[in-house]
């Protein structure tokens, strides 16, 4: 991590003149901020950070001479640092960048497709707060990832799936931790609910690829679905998602209403809501994220007798919700992120009582 006494340095990496004088000035306009140069392609920007060092670099992803995407993949696993995907969000562009995301980039930023200079400046404060905590992100080389294999069906283990739902809350680094939770889970692993924040370009995009990797089911959250095991559903970034009771089923309720704790989804709204329907039959996990959504609403799962679960300090790619949470004593135990989903499954097995 950079130290705190120093401007956070920045090389930008694009292919358009004017996106990188734009970028250029904007951060150069922040004290905290030092822009070092800017480059064109991938291959100028592999000597300008040797020869350079950047704290963070923004990275657009359709680059000539080498595909952004591409340029992550090596510098993830030859010198890994934080990044932030500066890139169109076409239909096209939404699926790279939740690659990027899974490679390891920290954030991303979506070029205005119309008004260019101006659309820019109006996400001034959103790109400098995103090139910050970037700054501070933990970032793990690509090759010491651990790669995880569906973890062995319930069966007969005692797992009881059918009663329990699973609430899972996450922002910034959370697409890289979701992956290796769910991809971890087993076909027959309780019902999964999820809040992400995403834009709703992207959920779509995002559990389309999670179900083509997982043993499990993923989808984004229709409204009125029922809640099955072996299912994961993720909020649309347009809505908060939250389990309701339908007789004897639990199902999906979605609303456009306005942000709590800063966004919609809300990972607040979500813990709640399985908190009233689920209660002790509900195990809650905080992972990776700038800022306290989920804190106040793990607080509420853990006093309504669910086990909850926070990522440690030694994985989180940014280690704020999962601190928020444990400071306000919602976290019933703190592990790391390889162990996640086995901490899922061992306390799916363990009857629990109201506290």
């Amino acid at each position: 991590m950079p130290d705190a006494a120093k401007r956070v340095t920045v090389l930008i990496v694009d292919d358009s003149a004017l996106i990188r004088r734009v970028l250029t000035e904007l951060l150069g306009s922040d004290s905290r901020l030092q822009v070092l140069g800017a480059a064109p392609d991938p291959l100028v920007a592999r000597q300008m950070i040797k020869a350079l060092n950047p704290d963070v670099i923004t990275l657009d992803v359709e680059m000539p001479k080498m595909d952004g995407l591409v340029f992550l993949e090596r510098l993830m696993t030859l010198r890994p640092m934080p990044v932030v995907m500066v890139s169109s969000l076409t239909e096209a562009g939404a699926e790279a960048t939740v690659r990027a995301l899974e490679l390891g980039a920290v954030d991303y930023l979506e070029k205005p497709k119309l008004g260019l200079s101006e659309g820019m400046a109006l996400q001034r404060e959103a790109l400098v707060e995103k090139v910050l905590a970037a700054a501070r992100a933990r970032i793990r080389p690509l090759g010491q990832r651990p790669r995880p294999q569906p973890l062995a069906p319930t069966g007969d283990s005692g797992v009881r799936s059918t009663e329990m739902v699973v609430a899972i809350g996450a922002s910034t680094g959370g697409v890289e931790a979701l992956r290796e939770v769910i991809t971890a889970l087993p076909p027959d692993a309780p019902a999964t609910l999820i809040a992400q924040h995403m834009p709703g370009r992207f959920t779509a995009t995002f559990a389309a690829r999670l179900n083509g990797l997982s043993a499990v089911r993923v989808a984004e959250a229709t409204a009125g679905e029922r809640v099955l095991p072996g299912h994961v559903y993720i909020a649309p970034g347009t809505h908060h998602l939250r389990l309701k009771r339908s007789g004897a089923n639990y199902v999906c309720h979605l609303d456009d209403g306005p942000l709590v704790s800063g966004h919609r989804p809300s990972v607040d709204v979500l813990f709640r809501s399985v908190a009233e329907s689920a209660g002790s039959r509900a195990i809650g996990v905080i992972l990776t994220g700038m800022g306290r959504d989920g804190a106040e609403g793990l607080l509420t799962l853990r006093t309504a007798g669910a086990y909850t679960i926070g990522e440690s300090e030694t994985t989180a790619m940014i280690y704020g919700m999962p601190k928020a949470a444990k400071q306000l004593g919602a976290v019933t135990s703190e592990v790391p992120l390889d162990r996640v989903a086995a901490e899922i499954l061992l306390q799916a097995r363990t009857p629990r009582v109201r506290i």
